[in-house]
């Protein structure tokens, strides 16, 4: 018997990480189906996985970026800037997409639900006061809270003053960052087992029998992601480095968005993106810091969410929308997407924020935010893989059109 079953021990172990994902998943969605009850208990695994990915990303990114810019040496290139204006245009250039989407295919809403304990920003100033207050955070409390704009300060803040100093302490910044790498690798090993548990879980919990009555807003959201997915993110990939954008895209999409998808939190897929950046041997001075940059900013798929469903909410309540609001929304929503939490759900508590462009109420605005949730098992999966799965798609672009 041992013999029997070595030949496929032996191939699992030699296959790609991305194979053994693919066998978790699919054997989460069979237990799910032979054996909902005992998919119920598999959630525990999934949990550990990401708790794991949570509890290592801040880490790794602080130690990182501290360590790539205190031996960052004259000549050496970063190409942040250009990843900073991709981020820019990718985002707004999906809220752009969500707006001719919605007028093309517009949606209604069933306004029923009830939230009274979610507390969403007052205007685009309070999105922009929390970012602040995030830069200045405490290091020790944002290495607690994941709160990675107060992580990459304090990196960057570091490993500017470590400059000048001896090779020796250096090294050490060098020594850590390979420790802690070490262990992030050893952590996404476990891929396979988490996403296992997420999804046998998540589909014997949830089911898709919720979905059912906003198919159509559904299928508009996920419409636009994979326009943008497989359209506009290879258009600008191919304006950047003139070149076939596809198997750059595809890789990502494969090695990223697929574990963003079951993960639903850019923040827990840092550590996968830094990894997937090592492989495609980009520079280390920049994605070490603008893959944790963009897991705070780079939020195309929030745009989406944000911009369908306020105008669902205004299909919904019967408001005419001209061409120059339909414009400021999308503006809005981008500026929005980047004040986005980079945990599951994230983009929602900023729907009322898009919703007040149309004097539409609070009470109705969380309403939406409640149909949010509802939809969350299929639309925040979705977002989250082109989220994050974009981020190293931009970072690799600018490596790539700086040497051409």
């Amino acid at each position: 018997m041992t013999q029997a079953t070595n030949p496929f021990l032996n191939w699992l172990m030699r296959s790609s990480l991305v194979m053994q994902i693919l066998i978790g998943l699919i054997a989460g969605i069979v237990l799910a189906l032979v054996a909902p009850s005992a998919a119920q208990a598999t959630g525990f695994i999934g949990s550990v996985f990401v708790t794991a990915l949570k509890a290592v990303a801040p880490i790794l990114v602080f130690v990182l970026v501290a360590s790539s810019i205190a031996n960052h040496k004259q000549g050496q290139p970063t190409h942040i800037k250009p990843i900073l204006w991709l981020y820019v245009i990718g985002t707004l250039s999906a809220s752009v997409i969500a707006v001719l989407a919605s007028f093309l295919f517009p949606s209604t809403l069933t306004l029923v639900a009830h939230t009274s304990d979610i507390s969403p920003p007052e205007g685009i100033s309070s999105v922009l006061q929390t970012l602040l207050l995030s830069i200045v955070d405490n290091p020790v409390n944002a290495l607690i809270n994941a709160n990675f704009m107060g992580i990459l300060a304090w990196a960057i803040g570091l490993g500017i003053a470590f400059r000048h100093a001896s090779e020796t302490t250096r090294t050490v910044f060098t020594d850590l960052a390979d420790g802690v790498s070490s262990i992030v690798r050893f952590v996404i090993r476990f891929a396979p087992l988490g996403i296992f548990g997420l999804v046998s879980s998540t589909l014997a919990t949830s089911g898709f029998d919720a979905l059912a009555g906003y198919l159509h807003l559904l299928v508009v959201l996920i419409g636009c992601m994979l326009l943008v997915a497989f359209v506009v993110n290879p258009l600008i990939v191919y304006w950047k480095t003139r070149r076939n954008p596809y198997p750059l895209v595809l890789t990502c999409l494969r090695e990223s968005g697929i574990t963003a998808f079951f993960t639903r939190s850019s923040a827990a897929n840092v550590p996968v993106n830094l990894g997937l950046c090592e492989r495609l041997g980009l520079h280390e001075d920049t994605y070490s810091v603008s893959i944790p940059l963009g897991a705070t900013i780079n939020m195309a798929g929030a745009a989406i969410t944000i911009t369908v469903l306020t105008l669902a909410a205004v299909e919904t309540l019967g408001i005419s929308v001209d061409i120059p609001t339909a414009l400021l929304l999308s503006i809005v929503a981008a500026v929005c997407a980047c004040g986005a939490s980079g945990v599951a759900g994230g983009s929602l508590l900023l729907i009322p924020l898009a919703c007040s462009l149309f004097g539409i109420p609070s009470e109705i605005a969380m309403q939406v935010v409640a149909v949010g949730f509802i939809i969350g098992v299929v639309q925040d999966s979705a977002e989250t893989a082109l989220n994050s799965s974009t981020d190293v798609i931009f970072t690799a672009a600018a490596c790539q059109a700086k040497e051409a």
